[in-house]
């Protein structure tokens, strides 16, 4: 799970992030980078699947699970690069990544990851 201090919560801070319209998009997953960090706080991270995308809540919850993970191990290993010197991160989930697999998942966000300038 990941730890409270990483997770974007609220409305307006979603709000704030979407704004910025700096985004890119892989595999079924559209990253949405915020404004950058002038102090050392750490990057907040949020994790949307729209009812438009399925209407089962276990499918939206299981992408969101995944994309989650994956960000997990990627803070685990320390293999975050620029993407740090975001404020907030948000990923997206589409309707083209509701049937892959966890390995699928993993490689669109370390793709989105590693392409973040």
């Amino acid at each position: 799970m990941l730890p409270k201090q990483y997770r974007l919560k609220n409305k307006s801070a979603f709000k704030a992030t979407y704004k910025v319209k700096n985004s890119s998009h892989s595999g079924g997953v559209t990253l949405f980078a915020g404004i950058l960090k002038k102090e050392n706080a750490p990057t907040k991270v949020g994790f949307v699947v729209s009812k438009k995308v399925h209407k089962r809540a276990v499918k939206r919850n299981r992408l969101k699970r995944l994309m989650r993970e994956s960000y997990r191990l990627l803070l685990k290993e320390n293999a975050l690069g620029h993407s740090q010197k975001y404020l907030s991160l948000i990923f997206v989930g589409t309707e083209k990544a509701l049937g892959k697999n966890f390995k699928e998942i993993d490689n669109a966000i370390r793709k989105l990851i590693q392409g973040i300038e």
